[in-house]
């Protein structure tokens, strides 16, 4: 899914039927009568080899007020400000009418790329309004008819430079991930700039108030918020300076539990959610206090640390809480039976409505993503690995003792290490869990995802050859010797 598609237009000009033919399926209700679509509905769209996110939107009305048409309206101009590329689809037959040449001036203001299309013009019928088309100022139309599936090659070509565009952008943005570390060299400056900020992403069940925090560092209401749940659908991206660190902010959908995913929207949206994990660095993962650490939450932790991203747990609407103290203990308790994977995880407590807790959450921030960069030489893990084998030995199955005979760092962000040993398949998951605890403890490296990787180097004797060919030689020289004739 490398860019989102909108499809806008007033009522009834085949904005649905054009979306079914796009994800192949009927998912949105077609009916000949206007404002059937009163919210906005995505698809996993394709177009020949192009996979994009396509979002069918209630008809643009000319409504200001708080009535259903002023709240649909709204509803679409966001999916407008939200979405990649906006496809405008007029009705050829009726010809350019008001309402399109008002829509037409808030898209050429507030769309990042618009494509024109005029549908229903297949025939004679829909010759004139394709060429009035034009008159709005956002190039040259698109004939088609999304009801017998004419002009999508014309798209399919409008769409593919786009799409490649906004695929550089993806590999542009995504962060750098499982560096290798090779012993002695000189570390990157991994520390954020306006060049590379540090890339952030908002997760966590709906109405956890992503948004809300999101608005509150950038210092403006930025995204949609309310009390409803569910209002952002898709994965946002955002820059600012976040107490003088340059960051980019991806808020995400919020994320039910898989069996309460049952509209197509959300499952999009989690998937979209998903995504913006992969983009980040630092995972936020933001609980309701009042209701935290259900199993969504843990599942949204667990994937961020199997994704091998560094993680914060923050813990929103901290000004409603009574008895901090005691509430704050039992947070702890919890994140730590819990989620024993990210043992050390910061956990902070914030106000994303009164902005309390923010300082809070940005030293977290900054401290996860330095010990998710960190590098530790290899002559120091070694004698970290001396202490620890002597302080507890591992086991001896079989009476076969198992060696560990060496330890190294072979990757940064997040950090891995590899240990060489003997009979690695005999070591138990318990002393695997002995040694990454005792990294995160003794080389300061709370809450990262820690990758522990054994190479089984067997009990070989390196010089066994050696010794094997000077024997032979030894053997053979001696046979000659014993071969040599008499008097020789």
């Amino acid at each position: 899914m490398s860019f989102t598609l909108a499809i806008v237009g007033r009522p009834n000009v085949g904005k649905s039927t054009l979306f079914n033919r796009l994800v192949g399926k009927r998912l949105a209700l077609v009916d000949d009568q206007p404002g059937v679509t009163r919210d906005l509905r995505e698809g996993a769209g394709r177009l020949g080899d192009l996979r994009f996110i396509v979002v069918d939107s209630a008809g643009l009305e000319i409504a200001e007020d708080d009535s259903l048409q002023g709240r649909m309206r709204r509803l679409t101009e966001r999916a407008v400000d939200e979405a990649d590329v906006c496809l405008f689809v007029i009705d050829a037959r009726a010809g350019v009418t008001a309402a399109d040449e008002y829509f037409a001036d808030i898209l050429r203001r507030r769309a990042r790329h618009v494509i024109l299309a005029a549908n229903k013009a297949e025939g004679r019928a829909g010759e004139a309004g394709a060429m009035e088309a034009y008159a709005l100022g956002l190039g040259e139309p698109l004939r088609i008819s999304a009801e017998h599936g004419e002009g999508m090659d014309d798209l399919y070509r409008a769409l593919v430079p786009l799409a490649e565009a906004f695929e550089a952008q993806n590999v542009q943005q995504a962060p750098e991930t499982d560096v290798a570390v090779e012993d002695g060299e000189e570390a990157e400056d991994w520390r954020p700039s306006a060049s590379k900020p540090l890339q952030i992403a908002v997760i966590g069940r709906p109405n956890a108030g992503k948004s809300t925090l999101i608005n509150k560092i950038l210092g403006e209401d930025r995204l949609l918020t309310g009390p409803e749940a569910g209002i952002t659908r898709d994965s946002i991206s955002v820059s600012t300076n976040f107490m003088g660190t340059p960051v980019r902010i991806f808020d995400t959908a919020g994320m039910r539990k898989k069996a309460r995913v049952t509209d197509k929207v959300e499952k999009l949206s989690v998937a979209d959610g998903l995504r913006a994990v992969r983009f980040a660095e630092v995972v936020v993962v933001l609980l309701d206090v009042g209701i935290p650490f259900e199993q969504q939450d843990l599942r949204i932790a667990d994937f961020a640390e199997t994704e091998g991203r560094a993680v914060v747990v923050a813990a929103n609407k901290w000004d409603l809480e009574e008895d901090k103290p005691e509430k704050l203990k039992e947070l702890r308790e919890a994140f730590e039976r819990l989620l024993p994977q990210l043992k050390g995880a910061p956990l902070v407590t914030v106000s994303a409505r009164t902005g309390k807790g923010l300082d809070r959450l940005h030293n977290a921030i900054l401290k996860a993503h330095e010990v998710w960069n960190r590098r530790i030489p290899t002559a120091r893990l070694n004698q970290w690995l001396g202490a620890m084998t002597e302080a507890h030995p591992p086991p001896a199955p079989g009476g076969r003792r198992i060696r560990l005979r060496y330890i190294t760092q072979v990757k940064t962000r997040p950090p891995a290490f590899v240990v060489m040993a003997t009979h690695t398949d005999k070591l138990p998951d318990s002393y695997q869990r002995y040694l990454v605890n005792g990294l995160r403890q003794d080389f300061d490296m709370p809450g990262t995802p820690i990758r522990l990787t054994f190479r089984d180097q067997g009990t070989k004797n390196p010089y066994k050859d050696k010794a094997s060919k000077i024997n032979q030689s030894g053997a053979l020289s001696k046979h000659k010797q014993r071969q040599k004739p008499k008097g020789a």
